[in-house]
């Protein structure tokens, strides 16, 4: 099997089976849309001690930013605000075509080949833009 036909499984079960996906109601709730495509996302955070002890999402959209938001969820539950971060700036410059070590990203790098598409980077981070903001510590 073909490294790009795996990235493609893994991307396409994480949009029909997304992980993380549901209510979390009292968390941070962060509400972001991608007007340029009409991708939607609602991104519920449970911080605690500097730790993202719950994360769930719900959205609209493409393959891409469902797929994303829910690899991301996998990725940054239960690990400290900084490490998501951390990873949030990683797979941002992934997105960027930067050069990054893919190892720290582990599934996230399945979406890698979304770079070449800039129209779809925005699809790709909506989540993690959502995250972003989440965590903020001057939230509005």
């Amino acid at each position: 099997m073909h490294l790009d036909d795996l990235y493609r499984q893994v991307i396409m079960d994480h949009y029909q089976h997304p992980r993380n996906q549901g209510e979390l109601p009292d968390g941070i709730r962060v509400d972001l849309k991608n007007p340029s495509c009409g991708d939607e996302i609602s991104l519920r955070l449970k911080v605690e001690n500097g730790v993202v002890s719950d994360v769930r999402f719900e959205g609209t959209g493409c393959s891409i930013s469902m797929a994303s938001a829910s690899m991301m969820t996998e990725a940054i539950k239960g690990q400290p605000v900084e490490t998501a971060l951390q990873l949030n700036r990683l797979f941002r410059a992934m997105m960027k075509g930067e050069d990054v070590d893919t190892d720290a990203l582990g599934d996230l790098e399945a979406l890698h080949g979304v770079s070449k598409f800039p129209a779809r980077i925005k699809c790709a981070t909506l989540a993690w833009q959502a995250l972003e903001k989440g965590v903020q510590p001057n939230r509005e």
